[in-house]
């Protein structure tokens, strides 16, 4: 595959007859809907002869919500190792709490597929945020903490699970090492059923890094406790900040380069967001609400109110600005090229591989740009 960008004065048809490919080919790949109108600086994957080369093998991992549509499942699954199931949850007596749409679907159609489904284990509480009470309470209660251990292995049985992920966020600093050896008591338990245990860890830059999302992450600790980690390498660009890039690669970088003197590097995912998000401007601190757009949505946003897509080559994320109804907007959001650096690093620094969050939303381009660039285990 090959990628152009567009210029002034193309078309999807002057475009397929440069590269001696279909219209309609190019229209697919990239969701290009009908009248195949194109944005300025949108970038198009497209299809290229050439010898087969060599395809080092990854592990690709997607989260989804049990209500993904059916459609977005099935053409997603055979792109994916793995399908982290979001989520479920427990109280302060350890037990489980199952999410609020039923997952069987979701585990069935992933086996289908050849793609294993993982439970996701996340201290949310009935407001649907993360509890560090939660935390302290399951970490320190070896009563409570054995009581959702053993809830969790007979609901896998049950439902047909490959494995485990688990998602802690704003753990208390305090909590640290109670957390990892928490972690390491799942994975010494489910080991014993064939069930490997992940574990999701916030970017940081190093070991002392300040702030409730940092401090009670050890990568030390969690990368020996788990059989394996996703580095949460997005959201730098979040609803409630600046407009920036969502994953500006020289930032996710400097997370690598730290995770790799701490973790073995074939237990490192790399995690990459499948979304963007539209700012209204100008930006207000604690009023401004950005919304999440899909990938493609971003690209018809451009499309339908005559934006120019940009594309910052230090944070290598597309841009672009609009105006509707008399209100400026700013969107960021991942396009194949931002995806390329994103494989370029798991590839520098022989990682394990990667891991979306999430993939409610189609972004059919960047599945075939991975299968372009590796061969995913399944």
């Amino acid at each position: 595959m090959q990628i152009y960008v567009v210029r002034e004065g193309d078309s999807l048809d002057s475009i397929a007859a440069a590269f001696a490919v279909s219209a309609e080919e190019i229209a697919y790949d990239n969701q290009i809907p009908e009248p195949y109108r194109l944005a300025l600086g949108q970038a198009l994957l497209i299809p290229a002869e050439g010898e087969g080369q060599q395809k080092r093998a990854v592990r690709v991992n997607g989260y989804a919500y049990p209500y993904i549509r059916d459609d977005v499942l099935s053409e997603t699954l055979p792109y994916l190792t793995n399908i982290s199931v979001f989520s479920y949850g427990f109280t302060t007596g350890g037990d489980l709490i199952p999410p609020r749409v039923d997952d069987s679907r979701i585990i069935s159609a992933a086996w289908s597929q050849g793609t294993e489904p993982l439970l996701v284990l996340t201290p949310l509480d009935e407001t649907g945020m993360f509890n560090n009470y939660l935390i302290s309470e399951i970490t320190h209660n070896m009563e409570a903490q054995q009581h959702l251990i053993d809830q969790m292995l007979l609901t896998m049985e049950n439902k047909g699970y490959a494995g485990i992920d688990m998602d802690f966020e704003y753990i208390l600093p305090q909590d640290r090492v109670p957390y990892a050896d928490f972690v390491a008591n799942v994975r010494n338990q489910a080991a014993q059923k064939g069930y490997p245990v992940s574990v999701a860890l916030a970017p940081k830059t190093s070991a002392d890094q300040k702030g409730l999302l940092y401090e009670g992450k050890d990568y030390r600790l969690l990368g020996a406790a788990a059989d394996s980690v996703l580095l949460m390498t997005y959201e730098w660009g979040y609803t409630y900040g600046p407009p920036m890039a969502v994953a500006p690669i020289h930032k996710v970088r400097e997370v690598v380069e730290y995770a790799v003197t701490e973790i073995p590097t074939e237990k490192i995912d790399l995690g990459i967001p499948n979304y963007g998000y539209d700012w209204t401007l100008p930006f207000v601190q604690g009023t401004s609400r950005a919304r999440t757009v899909g990938n493609a949505e971003a690209v018809q946003l451009a499309v339908e109110n005559n934006a120019v897509i940009q594309f910052d080559e230090i944070a290598m994320s597309p841009f672009f600005r609009y105006e509707k109804d008399g209100v400026q907007h700013e969107v960021w959001f991942e396009d194949v090229r931002s995806m390329r650096e994103k494989f370029g690093l798991i590839t520098e620094y022989g990682l394990r591989g990667m891991g979306y969050w999430q993939v409610m939303k189609l972004f059919r381009a960047n599945w075939l740009l991975l299968t372009d660039t590796f061969t995913v285990v399944k």
